[in-house]
């Protein structure tokens, strides 16, 4: 696939936690966060089951050859949505975008380096300990 193709379905992922943020804010400020929560994860299954059928069902029959710690993804899912119902009426759309990002990027950060999960293992450097630095900044201005 043609790098800058990769680089905009990743701006395209950006945009749409961006709005889903809002969404999701809306919903738990309405119903609560844990009904946010499970109505975010139900549209996002159906969703997904739609998109699984029009590529024609993918490796879906191999899921059993996953590692057990694997299926407890959904929790992040959930921490999040928890974190968007607290931080986004309290700090807005924008500095909870930059909170997300810049613990993603931390995260991120930790992953690489011990390349943790099968990711290739990608040492912290100064430059890219400077680059999250800089992000933190962002997040700081933002929030000022």
């Amino acid at each position: 696939m043609d790098y800058a193709l990769v680089i905009v379905i990743g701006l395209l992922g950006g945009f749409a936690v961006g709005i889903q943020s809002p969404f999701a804010g809306a919903i738990g400020a309405r119903l609560g966060g844990a009904s946010s929560s499970l109505i975010v994860h139900v549209s996002g299954a159906i969703f997904s089951v739609i998109l699984l059928w029009w590529r024609g069902g993918e490796k879906m029959r191999e899921w059993q050859t996953l590692p057990w710690y694997l299926f407890f993804a959904g929790i992040f899912g959930v921490v999040l949505y928890q974190t968007i119902n607290v931080t986004l009426p309290r700090l807005g759309t924008t500095m909870t975008a930059a909170l997300i990002i810049v613990g993603q990027l931390v995260m991120g950060l930790v992953v690489d380096h011990f390349g943790w999960l099968g990711v290739t293992e990608r040492p912290i450097d100064a430059t890219r300990i400077i680059g999250v630095g800089v992000l933190l900044l962002g997040a700081y201005l933002i929030a000022k």
